[in-house]
C-alpha cells in the first residue's frame, strides 16, 4: 500500500494550482477580444485584432447555421413537407464558413505554413523558407481575389433556384477572403522580417499551454 503525500506537498501544488488560475482569470480580464489567439502575437498587429474576432464570431454563426439547416432540412423531407430554400441557405452558411474560415485560419497561423519544418530551422534559413511560404500564399490569395471577382461580376447572369437569388451573391466570399488573407499575410511578413520569425517557439508547451488556454 503506497503511502499518503505529504500534507504540504498537496498544499504546495493545490497554491501554484491557483496562482496560475489566477494570473489566466487576470489575463482574461485584460483581453478585450476573448477569441484572438495570443500565438505567435510578435507576427500580429493587435489593430487587427478586431478583425479577427468578428471572423471568429462569423464562423460560429456559420457553422451553427449549417448544421441547423441541414438537421431541419432531413427532418422536413423526412415528414414529406420539405423546404426547398433550406437547400439555398445551406450552402451560403457552407461557403461563406470555408472562406471566412481559410482567413481567420491564415491569421492565425492554424493551416497553409509548413510549421512543422521551419520550426526546425534557424537564422537566415528560417527567414527564408517563411517568406517564400508567405509570399506563395499571398500568391494564392491574390488570383483568388482578381479571378474571384471575375467570377462575381459573372455571377450577376446565373441565378439559384427556387429563390432566383445571382449566383453572385456565392461568389462574393472567394475575393473577400482572397483579400483578408492577403492583409494577413503582409502582416505576418512585415512583423517577420522586422521581430523574427521564430518568436516564442523556444517556450515549453506547458507554458505555451497556460498562456492559451488558461487565460482563455
Amino acid at each position: 500500500m503506497k503511502s499518503p503525500r505529504p500534507r504540504q506537498r498537496v498544499e504546495g501544488e493545490a497554491s501554484v494550482s491557483g496562482r496560475v488560475c489566477g494570473i489566466g482569470g487576470q489575463l482574461a480580464m485584460n483581453r478585450p477580444y476573448a477569441l484572438v489567439m495570443e500565438r505567435d502575437r510578435h507576427l500580429k498587429w493587435r489593430a487587427l485584432d478586431a478583425v479577427e474576432q468578428i471572423l471568429m464570431v462569423l464562423c460560429g454563426v456559420a457553422l451553427a447555421g449549417f448544421s441547423t439547416t441541414v438537421f431541419l432540412d432531413v427532418v422536413t423531407r423526412t415528414l414529406g413537407h420539405p423546404w426547398l430554400w433550406l437547400q439555398e441557405v445551406t450552402m451560403t452558411f457552407f461557403v461563406y464558413g470555408v472562406f471566412i474560415g481559410a482567413a481567420v485560419a491564415t491569421r492565425r497561423n492554424d493551416h497553409l505554413c509548413l510549421s512543422a519544418i521551419t520550426e526546425a530551422m534557424t537564422g537566415r534559413t528560417r527567414i527564408l523558407v517563411e517568406t517564400f511560404n508567405r509570399l506563395v500564399i499571398l500568391g494564392a490569395a491574390l488570383c483568388m481575389v482578381y479571378f474571384g471577382y471575375l467570377n462575381f461580376l459573372a455571377g450577376f447572369g446565373n441565378f439559384r433556384m427556387p429563390s432566383m437569388t445571382p449566383l453572385a451573391s456565392l461568389y462574393a466570399a472567394i475575393p473577400l477572403s482572397g483579400a483578408l488573407i492577403a492583409l494577413f499575410t503582409v502582416e505576418q511578413l512585415v512583423n517577420g522580417w522586422r521581430n523574427g520569425f521564430a518568436g516564442r517557439d523556444a517556450e515549453s508547451a506547458i507554458e505555451r499551454y497556460g498562456r492559451e488556454h488558461l487565460s482563455a
